[in-house]
């Protein structure tokens, strides 16, 4: 509480009136909006009263039930006990998934298949909750197994309207942490979509919110159920599918609710909003696959990013020279295609993945590519055990970095000489070159300039896809 009252100390000394939470930690702590509020600050986001009850899972499992959604069976008060976690999973059996009450984000949350494992693994979760979120509590409910991770985008306004802005297909996970997003979810039966479509709206109209929100569903593929999950009370990273399918910039609407309009005025009615075609999300991190996903830190030596119809990159740091440091999280850039179909979709996004160029620091490209040209991928067959059940998605083609490797060849030539002896005894020819008058200093900006302009061309000639191999050893 002390860090979030100089939060707002700041933001009253520069006469900021409203403030945008992001999709941090931040955007979470309704402690944050009741600081906001009560200094006169608009929290672009839901009351904080709705926060408190939504971004707890535990009350936001409490509101479900009393609005009739159908929920995982689970416990109903938060848990800080490791022997009361063993006990409840003795009575109601394994497997279990143990997740932290005031979190998100893959964080503190742990599958337990063996009740001899559970105090060991409540343990874990909690100190990494306390770690992640600042609060150590914990809550359990039973493990859907392979389920698809489907979740509706909601926006609310002042006035009470609500509308949805269709759902996205989250199942591609990776430790409890969304690796590709898709929107809308493909061959997802109308029945279900429709179902999951009015729960999220009616809990929503349910507790009065507004602004911006996820609430997540699980699909159990054998039955067709849906079962309530939690409500993400803020914008989150993947919103960006949303925005492409629908043609409707989010953070704007965030902003304009924020100030006072309705959705009927900014022309949002959900007879409105329309569904176009098929998005995908990539989250480029700087993780080596090879390595379980060991996160890299340096220095981007070479950044080029894939563009094109069809593609949007979001990115904040990622530019030539940029420092990676291994503070922060390993989210690099977000890259999203669109497109009519969900194969013509993930063909421009390989495309674009293909067409990136970072050097210095380790990425999870050649993952992600695997991922998208993946079969089951492209006939819409995954569900959240799809990573684990595909272990050829780690088998990758190193890259050969052609480019680096023949400018540190030339530069070697060049300032150490060859390394290598002549073939024959003629000596090579002496040439005195003779520079032209300049001012002094001028003919080594001009030799520096010149210099930079061939390597600009070698590095273009051989990263291009168009280049062949054989062309550029020719």
């Amino acid at each position: 509480m002390y860090k979030i009252l100089i939060y707002v100390n700041y933001l009253q000394e520069n006469d900021v009136d409203a403030i945008h939470p992001g999709y941090g930690f931040l955007s979470e702590r309704s402690d944050f909006a009741r600081a906001c509020e009560e200094n006169g600050i608009t929290f672009i986001g839901p009351k904080s009263t709705v926060m408190a009850r939504m971004g707890d899972k535990v009350e936001a499992r409490k509101t479900a039930i009393a609005s009739g959604l159908p929920i995982i069976p689970g416990t109903d008060q938060a848990i800080n006990d490791a022997k009361e976690a063993k006990a409840w999973c003795e009575e109601h059996g394994a497997p279990v998934m143990l997740k932290a009450a005031y979190g998100g984000g893959g964080r503190g949350m742990r599958v337990v298949t063996r009740l001899e494992d559970v105090k060991e693994q409540f343990e874990r979760a909690r100190s990494e909750a306390i770690k992640a979120f600042g609060n150590g509590s914990m809550f359990i409910e039973r493990f859907v197994v392979k389920p698809r991770h489907i979740e509706v985008q909601m926006m609310g306004d002042k006035h009470g309207n609500i509308a949805h802005f269709y759902e996205r297909d989250c199942s591609v996970q990776r430790r409890h942490q969304k690796v590709v997003e898709i929107a809308p979810a493909p061959d997802l039966p109308t029945n279900i979509r429709e179902a999951i479509l009015k729960d999220a709206v009616h809990l929503c109209k349910f507790v009065g919110y507004s602004g911006a929100g996820t609430v997540e569903f699980l699909v159990e593929p054998a039955t067709g159920q849906h079962f309530f999950m939690e409500v993400n009370a803020r914008l989150q990273v993947e919103h960006t599918v949303s925005e492409e399918v629908t043609g409707v910039d989010l953070v704007q609407t965030q902003i304009r609710v924020a100030e006072g309009h309705s959705l009927p005025q900014l022309n949002l009615q959900q007879e409105n909003i329309e569904c176009r075609g098929f998005a995908l999300q990539c989250r480029l991190t700087t993780e080596d696959p090879g390595k379980n996903f060991q996160p890299d830190s340096g220095r981007l030596e070479v950044y080029r990013s894939g563009t094109g119809f069809g593609i949007r990159c979001d990115a904040a740091n990622a530019f030539t020279g940029a420092r990676i440091e291994p503070y922060y999280d390993s989210l690099l850039v977000k890259i999203i295609a669109h497109s009519d179909t969900l194969r013509n979709t993930a063909m421009k996004m390989s495309r674009a993945l293909k067409e990136f160029r970072i050097r210095g620091v380790k990425t999870n490209i050649p993952f992600l590519i695997n991922v998208i040209e993946h079969e089951e991928f492209l006939n819409a067959a995954v569900n959240t055990g799809f990573i684990d059940d595909n272990p050829s998605l780690f088998d990758f083609r190193p890259s050969r970095n052609r480019a680096q490797k023949l400018l540190a060849y030339l530069g070697d030539v060049m300032v150490n000489g060859p390394s290598t002896p002549f073939i024959t005894d003629i000596p090579p020819s002496v040439v005195d070159v003779k520079a032209p008058e300049t001012p002094s200093g001028i003919h080594h900006l001009k030799l520096y300039n010149i210099c930079l302009i061939i390597t600009h061309e070698i590095l273009f000639r051989c990263s291009s896809p168009r280049w062949s191999s054989s062309t550029v050893k020719a």
